[in-house]
C-alpha cells in the first residue's frame, strides 16, 4: 500500500467542486465534515480529495496552511480506509470545521473514524 497523494488525486476540477457542493452528501465528527459525491466525470481515478479550512476561525494564513497540512497527512496515511470498500468513483471535500486546535493525533483518530462513518454510510 502506497501512502502517497499524488497530484492525479488532488480535486482541482472546478466543475466538480461545483457538483460537490450543489449535490454532495456529507458526514461528520467533530471537528471533521467530509462531502462527498460520486464522481462521474472522472474514470482513472477512484478519489479526487480536496482539503479547506476555514478563515471564519482561522484568520491567520498560517493557522490555515498548517490544518490543511494536517488533514492532508490524515488523509495519506489513511486512504486505504477509503480505497478498500470503494468501487465507485468519488470527489470528497475534507473540512475542519472548528476554532478548536486539537493536536494531530487528536486529528488523525477523528479521521479514522470519519472514514469509517463514510464507508458504513455507502454500503
Amino acid at each position: 500500500m502506497a501512502f502517497t497523494y499524488p497530484k492525479n488525486e488532488k480535486l482541482k476540477s472546478k466543475n466538480t467542486i461545483d457538483l460537490l457542493f450543489s449535490e454532495g452528501k456529507s458526514v461528520s465528527k467533530y471537528p471533521l465534515r467530509l462531502v462527498f459525491v460520486e464522481n462521474p466525470l472522472e474514470e482513472k481515478e477512484k478519489i479526487k480529495m480536496g482539503v479547506s479550512v476555514s478563515k471564519k476561525y482561522f484568520k491567520h494564513a498560517v493557522d490555515r496552511n498548517y490544518f490543511k497540512r494536517v488533514l492532508r497527512e490524515c488523509y495519506r496515511l489513511n486512504k486505504h480506509i477509503l480505497t478498500e470498500n470503494l468501487e465507485k468513483p468519488y470527489a470528497f471535500m475534507f473540512f475542519y470545521q472548528s476554532k478548536d486546535r486539537l493536536t494531530y493525533q487528536e486529528i488523525n483518530e477523528k479521521t479514522i473514524k470519519l472514514f469509517q462513518k463514510f464507508v458504513e454510510n455507502v454500503k
